[in-house]
């Protein structure tokens, strides 16, 4: 329930302000979570391990992250959104700089677990912050800008981490990765606007009726909808990055270390279409949006198949694009159909997305590991294609504002 303060308006100095800091939230989260990946074949080397192994760096923190978002929604409600998200910044900054320096891989998977954990209050609380402070027609634009930061982030991390393991090892470039992410979380508390609507949770008398809330949404085939998009279409695409590496490291592309880096450019394409999703849902409505972001999505995965490195790092910029558009909809849209439990039913939507990273992040990698490249982007394109039709079955007729959306 929110206060009579009236939300933040659409160029308003503290919607600016909010959407900064949400950007920077999202850099210093998703710059730590991913940047192992664009080392992954560095880890795999130093620490004797086959591919599936090393990504299980990856799968560990977004495994963690999965099951942590529902708890850290409940954090939220108590002692508010935006002091858990600094909590959880900070905690996970410290958890990254000692994961990067664990001596053993057990280690590194443990440390990586916590940090994961940690970084769940993000993604869980961030739509809820913004669905409750800015007013109804700035959410799905406020969405899509919060999307574009994890895009940000998860470049940084990426592009950051490689070229500094190629010449120190891939410790120093993982470590980089968590101090620029430092900077992002200090720039991120001392941006963000305080929050105005927040009313706290009262003990368990709180508690019970968002948990009644919850499981009401449970109830409902359009949220169960999203959810399995989030798990299949992150797992799908986690899947691409993380065995792209490996793929073009080896003939006939045999990129080197400091290139492969380069690649995660590609995510540009996401910062570029996130907040233009978010417009083109305000404007035509959102599941119109969310299924062209699928088709673009299936077309650039399609365009990684060609022979030509140009033609597949155009198809893969085209792919990164489609899918995080239609996630900035879906993710916006699964707390708007949830009155009175928004910040668990996003949490629950970051539990479906985290786990199809954690699971099809990993297993798809057992595909590539026996067939190669064309049978990985055959599985993720049946895994679109799965995920378009669940969608479609269970959201058509909604309206653009997503059903039960309330202010």
């Amino acid at each position: 329930m929110h206060s009579d303060v009236a939300g933040h308006t659409v160029g308003s100095p503290a919607f600016r302000r909010m959407l900064a800091a949400l950007v920077c939230a999202g850099i210093a989260t998703f710059a730590q979570l991913y940047s192992p990946q664009g080392v992954l074949e560095m880890i795999s080397a130093d620490l004797s391990i086959r591919a599936e192994q090393a990504a299980l760096t990856i799968s560990a923190a977004t495994l963690a992250l999965a099951l942590t978002v529902v708890p850290w929604s409940f954090v939220g409600d108590r002692i508010g959104r935006l002091r858990a998200m600094v909590i959880a910044v900070l905690s996970a900054t410290v958890l990254g700089l000692v994961a990067a320096w664990a001596p053993t891989f057990p280690l590194v998977l443990a440390l990586r677990f916590l940090e994961g954990a940690a970084l769940g209050g993000v993604p869980a609380l961030a739509m809820a912050y913004l669905s409750e402070e800015m007013a109804p027609r700035a959410r799905a634009l406020g969405a899509g800008w919060f999307v574009a930061g994890t895009t940000v982030g998860g470049l940084m991390g990426r592009l950051v981490a490689t070229p500094v393991a190629d010449v120190l090892g891939w410790r120093a470039g993982v470590t980089v990765v968590a101090l620029l992410s430092a900077v992002a979380a200090v720039t991120f508390l001392l941006t963000a606007p305080g929050e105005r609507r927040f009313v706290p949770a009262a003990g368990h008398q709180g508690a019970r009726p968002r948990l009644s809330g919850l499981l009401r949404s449970l109830r409902d085939p359009g949220l169960l909808a999203l959810l399995a998009f989030a798990f299949l279409m992150m797992g799908g695409f986690v899947a691409v990055y993380n065995y792209l590496t490996f793929h073009l490291s080896r003939p006939p592309y045999s990129l080197p270390g400091a290139l492969l880096g380069l690649v995660f450019l590609a995510y540009l394409g996401g910062t570029v279409a996130s907040p233009v999703a978010g417009r083109l849902a305000g404007a035509h409505g959102r599941l119109p949006v969310m299924l062209g972001g699928m088709a673009v999505m299936a077309a650039g995965l399609l365009a990684t198949l060609a022979g030509p490195l140009p033609r597949l790092l155009i198809g893969l910029v085209v792919m990164t694009g489609g899918f995080f558009g239609a996630h900035a909809v879906a993710s916006g849209w699964a707390g708007a159909r949830s009155a009175g439990a928004g910040s668990q039913a996003t949490g629950l939507y970051n539990l479906a997305y985290y786990a199809g990273s954690s699971v099809l992040g990993w297993r798809v990698g057992l595909v590539y590991e026996a067939w190669g490249w064309g049978a990985t982007v055959t599985v993720v394109l049946a895994v679109i294609a799965a995920a378009a039709a669940l969608v479609l079955l269970a959201l058509r007729g909604q309206d653009e504002q997503g059903g039960p959306e309330r202010e």
